[in-house]
């Protein structure tokens, strides 16, 4: 009976317009929601399923001094998900289904079982997730300003491994801290861990003002001639009104040898909207009017990073990044930046400009 009434649910679903509407039955009674995408849930909100994704496709163009010229027109994501929850017990599975350099997908971004019986202030994730550190490795990456992330934050941010994370938020702070896989999916995944722990807190909290502070730290079993590779991160960031600006600092230590870096990022939204925030992070910019939003950003780095988005390789050097984006609507967004390295060491530059677009639902 229960398969029927949520079969029945998505056909109404599809057969609606793009209000938010409510579908009963003569049993539990299912609420529908379209707005930005798919939802279905019952009233009394003891259970969920909700289908939503992205898809960018951009256009970029790169010189470098190391690789040469090139010109693209491919997918940079795509990407399908499926999450929901049943009472106490949620769940993500996340999958690519294409992405950008020729990757055929179809493995997984995020798949996970998340426990939530001790309400916000304490939740368990078991599975494949984004290990908890950095502001702007955490922020997804179809709300973060820039079109792509720092070179700081490619090279130190772990990104998403299986494993146990304990995380939770409450008015205006956030934790987390997990044990995960150091080196992937392999067959002998917990030989090498990695700790992982981040918290965050806003001292300063309105509708259109924040000041954010964090710090965050992962402890890496290694393969290399160090047993153990540390990271720390320090983040700032800070909204008022349609300004936004944000900057992260990291230190890495690998037996004898330290690196370290970091970046400052600056944004204007031309048109007067704030810059959401949730969570310990940021979100996109959503259009206050139907003619939609524009956003000015700018970024500068300095320090060890990975520069690939230029052409050349991780080492220390600069990056500079302008930005501009038009949110047509809250699931349409037009951006455009460009980029410009230089390694330190050799004086090797290189320099990309790239157009996207992107729409999620």
């Amino acid at each position: 009976m229960k398969q029927k009434l949520l079969s029945a649910a998505i056909l109404a679903a599809m057969a609606t317009t793009a209000n938010a509407g409510t579908v009963t039955s003569d049993g539990a009674d299912l609420v529908i929601k379209t707005k930005g995408g798919l939802k279905v849930s019952t009233a009394d909100k003891s259970a969920s399923v909700q289908l939503g994704g992205r898809l960018q496709w951009d256009y970029d163009t790169t010189d470098s001094d190391t690789s040469g010229k090139s010109d693209d027109f491919d997918v940079r994501r795509a990407r399908i998900f499926v999450k929901g929850h049943y009472h106490d017990w949620g769940y993500k599975m996340q999958f690519n289904v294409a992405e950008s350099d020729g990757a055929d997908g179809g493995d997984a971004e995020d798949l996970y079982i998340r426990y939530m019986g001790f309400g916000k202030p304490a939740n368990i994730t078991v599975g494949k997730q984004k290990e908890p550190f950095g502001l702007e490795e955490l922020t997804s990456s179809k709300d973060i300003s820039a079109l792509e992330r720092s070179a700081m934050t490619e090279n130190y941010a772990p990104g998403r491994s299986g494993g146990i994370q304990l995380h939770g938020t409450g008015g205006n702070w956030t934790y987390g801290i997990g044990v995960f896989e150091a080196d992937g999916d392999g067959s002998d995944d917990f030989d090498n861990t990695a700790i992982t722990g981040r918290v965050t807190f806003a001292p300063v909290m309105t509708d259109d003002t924040l000041v954010h502070v964090g710090a965050g730290f992962t402890s890496r079993d290694a393969d290399v001639s160090a047993d153990e590779v540390d990271v720390y991160n320090l983040e700032l960031a800070g909204v008022m009104g349609p300004f936004h600006a944000q900057a992260e600092f990291f230190d890495a230590e690998e037996g004898s040898t330290d690196f370290d870096g970091y970046y400052i990022q600056a944004g204007w939204v031309i048109t007067g909207e704030t810059r959401p925030y949730k969570g310990g992070k940021f979100k996109r910019v959503k259009p206050a009017s139907k003619s939609g939003a524009w956003e000015a950003v700018l970024r500068y780095e300095d320090g060890d990073g990975t520069f690939s988005d230029v052409g050349q390789s991780t080492t220390e050097g600069e990056q500079t990044t302008v930005g501009l984006n038009y949110y047509a609507n809250q699931n349409v967004r037009l951006g455009l930046s460009y980029m410009d390295g230089e390694e330190d060491s050799s004086g090797a530059e290189g320099d990309e400009l790239r157009g996207r677009l992107q729409f999620t639902f």
